[in-house]
């Protein structure tokens, strides 16, 4: 397979457009002919990136890219950043305003969930420079 570069662009409070970037992520898989089951921990690992950019990050983006061994999933938004990234790694701690929860966001699910999906996790943000994820998923191997 041929490498395939996609970039998707995100704004934060959008939340009319938002989930469009996963849903394009998940449609060109689809036309690749993945393995489902690597479509969805990608999905939702696309979505959970994209709802944090919108809810949090400011202006963002999601890149993917596919090759014939992995498919990279790169999440960077140039929002207030992570004074602790642990202490947001962590199952059930949020962030999420009274209106996100009213829309039924803030469980704090989200980081730990793209841990989990991912082969490879890696997230790097600092106060006042925004957010940067990165994950790895294998073509070659599934994941259980």
């Amino acid at each position: 397979m041929a490498a395939l570069k996609k970039e998707y662009h995100i704004n934060k409070n959008d939340f009319i457009r938002a989930g469009e970037a996963s849903i394009g992520v998940k449609n060109v898989l689809k036309s690749l002919d993945v393995d489902p089951s690597i479509i969805r921990r990608v999905a939702i690992c696309g979505y959970e990136g994209e709802m944090n950019v919108v809810m949090h990050g400011g202006t963002g983006k999601l890149n993917i890219e596919i090759n014939s061994t992995n498919i990279v999933l790169d999440i960077s938004d140039n929002g207030p950043g992570m004074a602790n990234t642990e202490l947001a790694m962590e199952r059930g701690y949020s962030t999420a305003t009274d209106e996100y929860r009213e829309m039924g966001f803030g469980a704090g699910m989200g980081l730990p969930n793209m841990e989990k999906n991912s082969d490879e996790f890696k997230i790097d943000s600092a106060v006042g420079k925004g957010t940067r994820i990165r994950m790895v998923f294998s073509l070659t191997h599934s994941k259980e």
